[in-house]
């Protein structure tokens, strides 16, 4: 992408669009519309499992299906720039979103919806590192970091609106209308854009690409994803599918690193972690997105399979964490360069620590208040992550390097959410499993306890033993979820000390990269 900056950053003295806030609302609502996406399909996950008859865990490939297509299509997004230009390659993938958004809409099995989902991940790639290349081509030097914190905002906004969203449409209308959604708010963006943008001066460059690279990272990355999602039900390593996976992920992912480590132009430059700020910064801000991404999963899922919360009542519970972010993100780009980043990032790991050290201490019998009050408290460690983690993890790049580094990390940032979505319901339902045995075995008609639990159910009959399993369910999955978020709660704590590692000084250098 380091090309397609470039030229970005001195178009503005040469090109200016008719409508400065046109151009800036079209280019904000595609972005919108993708983060929209991702979260308003969190809570519907439970509705959209039940309609096509599969299992909950089943109904996380249509997260994890999206997300690792996108991060795998992330990379290409700078060759695919210069070889089209930007402002055609942005409304390309705004249109095709839409057409895939419409598919996923019209799909009739999981299979189907998944397989659709996959290409509006892949037509999803550039539309965000194009929005942030053509807002800053379009805005003065002096109003860029503006424009950068106007569409940090938006990416924010959007998780608060996401569950709210999904939550009453699928309650009002049925779950196809969430992708719906996406058909008029893209058309529009992308008319906006082709309106306002079609005068720019548009420079194509053809460049090598590197095909080896692009192919071992779709085996690599792909056949690790499948491993993740169909481990559970095959009973991971005593199925020949998941040894078989495994082998060749491992094998991909291999060749893959060794490939970009010695070809010219690499598809994802991994010599990057060289860099030690890089490093450090990239290893948390992938793991505490990874953490964020699993909260934000299970919370919703939790609520409706388990608590027995509405989609929309789920979606509102959910969403307080958006709140504080929203508020505070102009003050932390503002003020943000006068502190230790090292202190703020560690002050937004111990917030989001904190919050899953509370969570763990629900019981079945907490209220709607209590989980919103800590999704609001919850917010105040996101507001101070972002910003921080990324300005850390450029810190020491050089100047050419900084649109690498930021695809780079958005790419494993990526990466980590479609993992961590795999691996945390895995968790929770194992544990969940796990804790249903161990309470199973102290129920028999010999204990008082149980005997006193059948006579309040009007005693022993198959009615009363499936109220007396329902209710042993709820409390493992209870215990599950407390697990889960103590566990949360300890890997935000390790990340306090991992940020700690980096060293100052932590400069922004002047490079596109530096927005979220």
């Amino acid at each position: 992408m380091s090309n397609s900056n470039s030229s970005g950053s001195s178009a503005p003295a040469s090109f200016t669009p008719p409508s400065l806030l046109l151009t800036t609302i079209g280019l904000s609502l595609a972005t919108f519309m993708q983060v929209l996406d991702t979260t308003i399909a969190n809570v519907a996950l439970p509705t959209i499992s039940g309609n096509l008859g599969v299992s909950s865990e089943q109904g996380t490939w249509v997260i994890t299906s999206f997300a690792v297509s996108n991060a795998i299509a992330l990379p290409l997004t700078g060759w695919l720039s210069r070889r089209f230009g930007e402002v055609k390659l942005f409304i390309w993938a705004t249109l095709l979103f839409v057409m895939a958004s419409f598919l996923c809409g019209i799909s009739t099995s999981m299979p189907e919806l998944v397989g659709f989902r996959v290409l509006q991940g892949v037509v999803a790639g550039p539309l965000y590192p194009m929005t942030q290349t053509l807002l800053i081509a379009v805005y003065p030097p002096a109003k860029r970091g503006m424009a950068l914190a106007l569409l940090a905002m938006v990416t924010v906004v959007a998780p608060i609106a996401g569950p709210i969203l999904g939550g009453w449409i699928t309650d009002s209308y049925t779950w196809p209308w969430i992708f719906f959604i996406n058909v008029p708010i893209g058309l529009f963006a992308a008319f906006v854009v082709r309106t306002q943008m079609a005068a720019r001066p548009v420079t194509t460059s053809r460049q090598p690409m590197d095909y080896v690279g692009l192919i071992t990272l779709i085996i690599g990355v792909g056949a690790l994803q499948i491993v993740l999602d169909k481990g559970n039900d095959l009973d991971w390593f005593s199925s020949n599918f998941i040894i078989i996976g495994t082998v060749i992920s491992v094998i991909g992912l291999a060749a893959f690193v060794i490939w970009e480590m010695t070809d010219e132009h690499p598809v994802v430059n991994l010599r990057l972690f060289s860099f030690r700020n890089f490093r450090v910064g990239t290893i948390c801000l992938v793991l505490g997105y990874a953490g964020f991404f699993g909260i934000n999963l299970i919370l919703p899922q939790w609520l409706q399979t388990q608590m027995g919360y509405t989609p929309t009542y789920a979606g509102l519970a959910v969403a307080p964490i958006g709140i504080l972010p929203v508020l505070m993100s102009p003050f932390v780009g503002k003020y943000a360069p006068r502190f230790d980043l090292r202190l703020l990032a560690g002050l937004a790991f111990l917030g989001i620590g904190m919050s899953c050290f509370m969570r763990s201490n629900f019981t079945s019998q907490v209220d709607f208040e209590h989980i919103a009050l800590v999704q609001l408290f919850m917010g105040a460690g996101i507001a101070l992550f972002f910003m921080p983690t990324l300005s850390i993890l450029l810190s020491d790049l050089p100047p050419s390097q900084i649109a690498d580094g930021s695809g780079l990390a958005t790419f494993l940032r990526n990466l980590g959410g479609s993992f961590a979505a795999s691996l945390t319901t895995w968790i929770w339902i194992r544990r969940a499993n796990m804790h249903h045995a161990y309470l199973s075995e102290s129920v028999n008609t010999y204990e008082p306890t149980t005997r006193h639990a059948l006579d309040t159910l009007g005693g022993a009959s198959n009615q009363a033993y499936a109220q007396l399993d329902s209710m042993v369910t709820s409390q493992a999955y209870m215990m599950s979820t407390v697990d889960y978020f103590y566990m949360m709660g300890w890997l935000f704590m390790a990340l306090i000390l991992i940020i700690w590692m980096a060293k100052p000084p932590f400069v922004a250098k002047a490079g596109p990269g530096a927005g979220h």
